[in-house]
């Protein structure tokens, strides 16, 4: 290593910036790097997103289908054999949306609803937003207790 050998590390030195428009001895003078004419050559040209230069755009070729009813409730819906692998891992006998959101298998604000597949084997205490009939009685059969919230 000698003093005339002497450089920097690579990627220390910063490539200097393109002056862009700074006449023709520039490499980069007359059009600025901008090709020739046209709007994108123009100052103050803007491209918007779902811009297809007059094609028709595709959120409107593509028919609407549907639509979403703003007074649907939506639930989160527990099932009777999910009740029993929960409460045997977490040693629960009482559901409630605190407990449920708790140990998180629903948000704050969710509601509840539990459905009647598979089988009870001990009593719960339920305060649930909804119940299917055939839930209510077979957790009523074992000696359990509804409530709707």
């Amino acid at each position: 290593m000698n003093l005339h050998s002497l450089k920097p590390a690579k990627g220390a030195k910063i490539k200097p910036k393109k002056r862009i428009g700074r006449g023709q001895g520039s490499g980069k003078g007359g059009t600025a790097a901008r090709g020739h004419k046209g709007a994108k050559s123009r100052s103050g040209f803007k491209n918007r997103r779902h811009s297809e230069g007059g094609q028709m755009p595709l959120q409107r070729r593509i028919p609407k289908r549907g639509f979403k009813n703003i007074n649907r409730k939506e639930y989160k819906t527990f099932n009777l054999d999910q009740l029993e692998i929960i409460a045997a891992k977490y040693e629960m006998t009482e559901f409630n949306p605190e407990n449920l959101y708790v140990h998180k298998f629903i948000n704050r604000t969710d509601l509840v609803k539990v459905l009647g597949r598979g089988e009870v084997t001990q009593a719960f205490t339920l305060r649930v937003n909804a119940i299917t009939e055939t839930a209510k009685k077979a957790i009523e059969e074992k000696g359990g207790s509804v409530e709707i919230v």
